[in-house]
């Protein structure tokens, strides 16, 4: 009895965020009883057609949209539940949300952008991170002044600045060549080992997918892992 009770202990500690039922729709149904779990140290990779929903279920997981019926807990709190500031608190300071589009402060340096980034989340910036990016060199350089390549890198550099306990990417490596995609993708999975850490990412790459701990499929409104 003991023994059960400590495996459902660590089970349940070592779980970051769980989707229950969640279900979505706009004119039409996207997808129906989804069910997902991320456990600390784990990535997956969410993979399907394009208009399938993959998007639109990572924002709901990230706090971004309210589904229209089911729950996401982060651990082990509804997060439609609670106000507004508190997913707001949750929002920045616990995940970190890597979009397709940049969404850079134009008009800053990078290091601008990062020194925000570090500056909100009392964190120091970290030089080796830069460097295994390749973007150090670009640090005093107008966001402006960048190749998209290099303020795709700059905006995960910022997210990581923050050290979120879950990241959520959509397509992160769209903006970079096969090279440049598998040592960012290195950096996450490497990052999230060593800090207890969570990612949920959508691509339609099947071998950017590959590189997660689990790949799961949206596809005829269900989630099916492969």
């Amino acid at each position: 009895m003991s023994d059960n009770l400590s495996k459902d202990t660590l089970l349940t500690d070592d779980l970051l965020l769980q989707a229950r039922n969640l279900s979505h729709k706009f004119d039409y149904t996207l997808f129906d009883n989804i069910n997902l779990s991320l456990h600390k140290k784990e990535s997956i990779a969410i993979i399907g057609n394009s208009g399938s929903g993959k998007s639109t279920l990572l924002n709901i997981l990230s706090s971004l949209l309210k589904p229209t019926s089911g729950q996401v807990l982060f651990k082990q709190k509804n997060l439609y539940s609670l106000n507004k500031n508190d997913i707001l608190d949750i929002r920045r300071e616990k995940f970190g949300i890597i979009f397709q589009a940049h969404y850079l402060f134009r008009g800053f340096t990078g290091f601008d952008n990062l020194k925000i980034s570090s500056l909100l989340s009392n964190n120091q910036i970290n030089d080796d991170l830069l460097q295994e990016l390749d973007i150090a060199h670009v640090m005093k350089q107008n966001v402006g002044e960048l190749s998209g390549g290099q303020q795709q890198r700059l905006s995960i550099a910022r997210i990581i600045t923050k050290k979120p306990e879950i990241i959520f990417a959509d397509e992160p490596t769209g903006n970079l060549d096969k090279q440049t995609a598998k040592v960012v993708m290195s950096y996450l999975n490497n990052y999230i080992k060593n800090n207890n850490a969570g990612m949920i990412l959508v691509t339609h790459e099947h071998d950017l997918a590959w590189q997660c701990d689990k790949v799961f499929e949206l596809n005829n409104f269900k989630l099916q892992e492969k």
